[in-house]
């Protein structure tokens, strides 16, 4: 796994646990497969741009607040 992967995985995870969504409640706003979304959580896919978007309607927030920081 990159190391891009896994910022971007931490990234989700905190927003996700900021809002107090489950991976299963995210999974079923997103229509995303569950175990998907774990794997996204600890950074072991690259994930689509259709898939950010996706992910940040269903987090309810841009798309950009996904995104880790530049290192």
């Amino acid at each position: 796994m990159s190391e891009l992967s896994k910022r971007f995985g931490e990234k989700i995870r905190s927003v996700r646990t900021a809002k107090g969504i489950s991976q299963d409640k995210l999974a079923v706003k997103s229509q995303i497969d569950r175990s998907y979304i774990g794997r996204i959580d600890r950074g072991e896919v690259n994930i689509t741009i259709d898939k950010l978007y996706i992910l940040a309607a269903a987090l309810e927030c841009k798309p950009s607040e996904l995104l880790p920081e530049m290192k």
